[in-house]
This record gives C-alpha cells, structure tokens and sequence, in this order.
C-alpha cells in the first residue's frame, strides 16, 4: 500500500514590526478635531441664533396683534347704553360699594368715573398710556328710561315713564334733567332693588317704579343716600341702565412688560389681569371733528372737560408696541420705533419722516432695549355709539 506524504507547510514570514503614531501626528489629529468641533458648534449656534431671532419674532407679532384686537373690540362697544344723551357726556359720576357681609370696619369704596365712553390718561414724557372703557354689560338691551317726577336725595324710587327692560339687581346711573349737570349736579350709580310684594309698593318694581333700597341685601351693595346729589334728581331726569356695568382700564405693565387689564363689573373691586407679554408701548389719541363736519379733523391726548368737547370725540387712534423675547449680543436698535401716522393727517407730536409724518414711540424705559427688536401696530376705532347717538334728551 502506497503511503502518500502531505507536502510541507512553508513556514509563515516573520510579522514586521508594528509601528504607532508619533507625538507630533497625535497632536495634529487633535488640533483638526478640535477645529472642526469649533467650526460645527459655531455653525450650529449661528443657526440656532437665527432660528430664535424669527420664532422670538413671530411671537412679538402674535402678542402685538392679539392686543391691538382686544384693544380694538373692547372699544368699538365703548359708550353703548351710556351716551343716550350726548349733553350728558363728561359728566361726574358717584357712586359707594359697600359688601353687607363685609366687617363693620370696612368703609366703602368711592366709584368716581367720568360718563364717557373712552378715558385717555396720558403717559408723561412718551411713557405708555392708560384706556378706559366704560360700557353697558346688559344681557339683553340697554335703554334710557325718562324720569317723570321729581326724586329726592332720601328717595326709595324713582317714578318713571316706563321701566321695560330694567330688572333687580341692574346697575343705574341717574343723570341730571336734560343732561345738564355741574358741580352740584352729578351723575349716581345705584342698583334696582324688588321687595316682590304681591301688592306693588313704591319699593317694588314695576313698569313705573325703578326702586333702590338701601339695606343688608345682596341687590343693595351701591345703594347709598350719599351718593346722590342735595337737590335729588327733577322730573325729566333719566336713568341709564348699565346692567353689571363693564369699566376696563388697559395698561402696560413695566415689570412685566406686559399689556394688562383691571376689569371692574358689578362690584367695584377690581381685578387686574395680564393678558400678553411682551407688550412695552401703549399710544392713545382722541379723534376729533374739529370742523363740525362729522369727520375726525385731528388727533390729540387731550382729554376733554365738557360736552361740547367729548361730543367732538368720534374715534379713538391707538398703537401698541411688541418687543421680541430674544435677547441679541449686538446692538440691533439704534433708535426709538416709529408710529407711521400718514402724511395728511394732523397729529399732535407728529414730525415729518420721509414722506410721512411719524410719533416717536419710547422704549428707553425697557433695560438693555437696543438689544431687542420692536413692532409697531396701529388702527384707528371709530367710537360707533358716539356716531350713532343724537344729542336729543331720551
């Protein structure tokens, strides 16, 4: 038997020496890493700069617009169920709230608001303004109601033509005979009471009695004998029926630099709410119809003082001012934004810019406010119950 051999493994070549990085190449490989970590993180943070610089951005335009909208609603109603009778406008109004339940210590609170549908209060020196809404809040319909015989300052009710629409626990505002009100003569705010005696009396309501009892009851926190003026109320006086009464004052908070509201209803505790952020700048002029033209002429902060002068008020101008939530390294603002108010308009303050005329708007007051960006939103409200309205006495 033929035995065959395996032929011989060859043996393997002798492994070469491995050889490493040097010192010099580790070092290389460490400055290239570190440079490309560099320029990706710079890269990456320029891109995120950016992307916050337009997020932060489309969030001062939301807030700018929501409050310019809530600002714009709220005075489009301003004056409904108050200016019936526009002599009566400017006139002071009283009023005394005092919760029953209340210790006895506590004194009431004065209610002292102009009957006006819009209030301007004037920021100094460019510093945000304060709007002041009043309005009926009636659930159903707001209507002057004509006194018919004379009230006087202990008076239990008022006798009137007709009460259709007025129920117990409504907000009333009494205005002198035919609007004509001064100094002894003012306006008062009371609430309709109802003792629901199956026999009418003169403090039950009905379609020719509007009572106002004061007492311990829930519906009797406004009424007061103090707040109505010596000589009482004379026949042909009215009354307005405000229902929860609405009296808003919009503002801007500088803490916060936000746009807040102090809503006041049927109690005259108010309560002050933060509606947008973001919001640094509040502008307000009255429009006026200087020419008896029925057309706004020009628009000024002066607030007027007597009812030739709130009659001229047909339309309220506003601008808010939103400021962008990221902060930048660079200065990004070098100047004040600008109200662009139209070249033909007759504005008080404006200067000219451009082909415009412009109303500087402050942002000093914001800390490190060259280093935010700004938007600027306007209208113009026409005051519809006012230009609704006559002058003739209900």
């Amino acid at each position: 038997m033929m035995r065959i051999h395996s032929p011989r493994l060859s043996r393997p070549e002798k492994l070469r020496a491995s050889r490493g990085f040097t010192l010099v190449e580790l070092m290389v490989g460490l400055v290239l890493g570190m440079l490309t970590v560099l320029v990706i993180t710079e890269v990456t943070s320029l891109a995120e700069g950016k992307k916050r610089t337009v997020s932060s951005g489309s969030d001062a335009q939301v807030n700018g617009a929501l409050s310019l909208y809530t600002l714009q609603r709220d005075i489009q109603m301003a004056g409904y169920g108050a200016v019936g009778n526009l002599e009566a406008l400017g006139c002071a109004v009283k009023g005394k709230f005092r919760d029953p339940d209340a210790p006895a210590g506590i004194a009431a609170i004065d209610f002292t608001p102009t009957l006006a549908p819009v209030v301007i209060k004037d920021g100094a020196n460019g510093a945000p303004d304060e709007i002041t809404v009043l309005q009926s809040r009636k659930a159903n319909f707001s209507a002057p109601v004509l006194v018919t015989k004379d009230h006087t300052k202990t008076g239990n009710s008022f006798i009137v033509k007709s009460a259709f629409g007025v129920a117990a626990g409504d907000l009333m505002i009494a205005v002198p005979s035919e609007g004509k009100w001064d100094a002894s003569n003012w306006c008062s705010v009371f609430s309709v009471t109802d003792d629901g005696a199956a026999t009418p009396t003169e403090t039950t309501l009905d379609s020719h009695h509007v009572p106002h009892v004061a007492g311990g009851t829930s519906k009797s926190k406004w009424n007061s004998d103090n707040v109505f003026p010596d000589g009482g109320y004379l026949d042909k006086s009215y009354l307005l029926n405000m229902g929860s009464l609405s009296f808003n004052t919009y503002s801007v908070n500088a803490t916060d630099q936000s746009l807040e509201i102090k809503a006041q209803t049927a109690g005259a505790v108010s309560a002050t709410e933060s509606l947008y952020p973001q919001i640094v700048n509040l502008q307000a002029m009255y429009g006026k119809d200087t020419a008896g033209t029925g057309q706004v002429g020009s628009y000024d902060t002066v607030t007027p003082t007597t009812s030739a002068d709130w009659k001229k008020v047909l339309a309220i101008r506003i601008a808010v001012v939103a400021r962008s939530t990221q902060y930048e390294k660079e200065v990004v603002t070098r100047a004040a934004p600008s109200w662009d108010v139209g070249a033909n308009s007759t504005v008080s303050g404006a200067t000219t810019c451009g082909s415009s005329k412009c109303v500087a708007l402050k942002v000093s007051q914001v800390p490190d406010w060259d280093h935010y960006r700004y938007k600027v939103y306007d209208t113009i409200v026409p005051l519809r119950n006012m230009l609704w309205n006559s002058a003739a006495t209900p």
